[in-house]
């Protein structure tokens, strides 16, 4: 029976993680999600462990791992059962500071949080009424001598509770006073803490994939001007500077998801008998389980593809977008056809299955949705008219 996934030049790594993961198992991963919990003690042991420092450089403390081994970590986590949307932020919303902030931002915040002092897992980028349409968002960050005084709503806004830090996004320069929509834009970092205390409020959304995740209220909140990452009104290409390597994470976490989908079918459909033999004799059952992993085998080249791209600091936008899109259908997929292959035990929590399902299921929609990708692919890579 060959090994799912195949073994690889990453194997290092794999067994390391899977060493870690291997003391999280399906007993903590239920208990969380039926408390509806946070999962503080495998993100603790993550940290400690040095995983999600993988993507800051050696001289702030951090690994200095590339994306293409980043992604490997994050394939593990889901591959092992587990969920690693809980923490995915705490690897790649630094980004932002390592590539667009001072040298002092980098020095105070970047030791912090490969040291796991500090988090900052949260970016507060979507609104309730503008969603997809970042350019038009309407909280404001207003300048007000050496400080910028907050107000606005966000939404969907993950990890917030369990951050020390967070990334904002806010409208400097009135729309209506900028040449391009996307000019007056700027980056802040947001004291959590301080700003719980002074104007900052927070609404959790209770969700299916338990999934932590809020609206955020700002009212006032008074940040200091050294707060401001980069230059002000160029937040915008800053953020979506970040998005590759957050889709390729993504990509590769769905990934995990889809071989563990594909293994607990095959495994299943290998013992399970009825009527005189196992299920997977059946062309029924086994075909479906046979092309979900040639469509992941197929996601999971692109998603290599959009790692390689970004380390060599090559133009990667089409290969991470196709890469997030890829995974995540075939995870879903092989989500379906895991369940469906399972019948009636699918559907208890014992198995994971449900849990995984749902889990999985979220990056149908997010952190881009499937028809915003086809957009993109029609518009930049086919040259297409822009569609909206």
């Amino acid at each position: 029976m060959n090994a799912l996934p195949a073994i690889d030049e990453h194997q290092d790594i794999r067994d390391a993680v899977r060493q870690l993961c291997a003391h999280f198992g399906s007993a903590y991963w239920q208990g969380v999600d039926e408390q509806r919990a946070y999962p503080d003690a495998f993100v603790d042991a993550l940290t400690q462990a040095g995983w999600l420092a993988a993507l800051i450089p050696t001289e702030y403390g951090g690994s200095g791992l590339n994306l293409t081994q980043a992604s490997v970590i994050m394939e593990e986590i889901n591959l092992s059962g587990g969920n690693a949307g809980a923490c995915h932020g705490q690897m790649y919303n630094m980004g932002t500071v390592l590539r667009h902030g001072s040298d002092l931002q980098k020095q105070t915040y970047l030791p912090r949080i490969a040291s796991g002092e500090w988090r900052m897992q949260s970016m507060a980028v979507t609104e309730p009424d503008t969603g997809s349409d970042t350019t038009r968002l309407k909280t404001t960050a207003s300048k007000r001598g050496d400080r910028y005084v907050i107000n606005g709503q966000k939404v969907w806004i993950s990890r917030v509770q369990h951050s020390d830090f967070m990334v904002l996004l806010a409208r400097t320069t009135p729309l209506a006073e900028v040449t391009r929509k996307s000019q007056g834009l700027s980056v802040f970092i947001v004291d959590v803490k301080h700003a719980l205390a002074n104007g900052m409020v927070l609404k959790p959304i209770r969700n299916m994939p338990n999934h932590e995740t809020n609206e955020v209220f700002f009212e006032n909140l008074d940040i200091p001007h050294d707060n401001l990452i980069g230059k002000e009104g160029e937040g915008f290409s800053y953020i979506l500077d970040g998005l590759n390597a957050e889709r390729a994470l993504i990509a590769a976490e769905c990934i995990g998801d889809a071989y563990w989908f594909i293994r607990k079918a095959r495994d299943y459909a290998n013992t399970r008998e009825v009527f005189g033999r196992s299920i997977g004799q059946n062309q029924g059952v086994q075909f479906p389980i046979a092309d979900n992993l040639m469509e992941t085998e197929a996601a999971n080249l692109m998603r290599y593809e959009a790692c390689k791209r970004f380390d060599a600091q090559q133009a990667c936008g089409a290969q991470a977008n196709m890469a997030k899109y890829l995974a995540a259908k075939a995870s879903w997929e092989a989500a379906n056809v895991c369940l469906q292959t399972h019948g009636g035990f699918g559907f208890a929590s014992e198995y994971d299955i449900e849990r995984k399902f749902r889990e999985t299921r979220l990056y149908q929609v997010a952190p881009v949705s499937t028809n915003l990708i086809y957009a993109y692919v029609a518009e930049h890579v086919l040259g297409l008219p822009k569609s909206y």
